[in-house]
């Protein structure tokens, strides 16, 4: 079975699942265009998402998850909205082995649903619902080295079946989304552009050393995540990917100027 990528994708805002935009047209096309590159369907998803935040490194554990509303004040559909893919314990626990194999402490948890990191890009990429999720908690208080090395202890998983996702922002700082009345399509602003080509450079250059140094050696690092929590999920995907990986960006957009919505493949 060839080996999985490991993917890092901007998750939005929750009504992403609602309003037209490139990202969302992104993730709609997203799981044919990886059957397309020859990875076909998985058989299996382990996502880190930005809003499962737990001291210790954690997975879900559930054999059917709920589902979390974890927003306030958007469309009323979308808490009625339901994304009824199935858990996998089993996996869960090989997850939780493999973290503890390298040295971290892990656990098991039950009772979580999915957050809207989790279901509103997977309601998109695969809406037929049938593909068994596992979600995986960032540390946000550990940093990127940390994610890392997460995520290369899941690597063994893509030889699998396992489609290892990291769901966050590749730029996030909300106070500017809202101040100013900024629009949607406004002009991205320079310092959200120098972040996004750095990292851009970094990924393509397989150079993750200096991704989990980003918060002193990327341009603006702090300006576009005054909180790491929305881009550890990306070290935690490069990590996924394995020894000697190399990132491609496979989508670019920007929304408000300033919240990149970049997606990477890592492999």
């Amino acid at each position: 079975m060839t080996a999985f990528p490991a993917l890092f994708i901007s998750h939005g805002a929750p009504n992403l699942a609602l309003q037209d935009s490139p990202a969302r047209d992104f993730f709609v096309g997203l799981g044919k265009e990886l059957v397309d590159q020859g990875f076909g369907r998985p058989q299996a998803i382990l996502i880190a998402s930005a809003h499962f935040d737990m001291k210790l490194p954690s997975v879900s554990a559930d054999e059917k998850p709920g589902m979390l509303y974890d927003f306030k004040g958007f469309e009323e559909e979308l808490y009625k909205e339901v994304y009824p893919a199935p858990g996998l314990p089993q996996l869960a626990t090989i997850a939780a082995n493999l973290i503890e194999q390298s040295g971290f402490p892990a656990q098991e948890l039950v009772g979580r649903g999915f957050d809207h990191g989790v279901w509103v890009p997977l309601k998109l990429i695969y809406p037929e619902a049938d593909i068994p999720v596992v979600q995986m908690a960032i540390q946000s208080d550990q940093g990127a080295g940390h994610h890392i090395a997460l995520g290369r202890a899941l690597a063994p998983l893509r030889k699998h079946g396992v489609l290892i996702i990291g769901s966050g922002s590749l730029t996030h700082n909300l106070d500017e989304v809202f101040k100013g009345g900024r629009e949607f399509d406004a002009p991205v602003l320079d310092w959200v552009r120098d972040f996004d080509d750095w990292v851009l450079a970094k990924a393509e250059a397989g150079a993750i050393d200096e991704i989990a140094d980003y918060r002193s050696l990327a341009p603006h690092a702090r300006e576009n995540h005054p909180t790491e929590d929305h881009f550890l999920p990306l070290p935690f995907a490069f990590g996924a990917a394995g020894e000697g990986a190399k990132g491609r960006r496979i989508h670019h957009s920007v929304q408000w100027g300033v919240m990149a919505m970049d997606a990477y493949i890592f492999e």
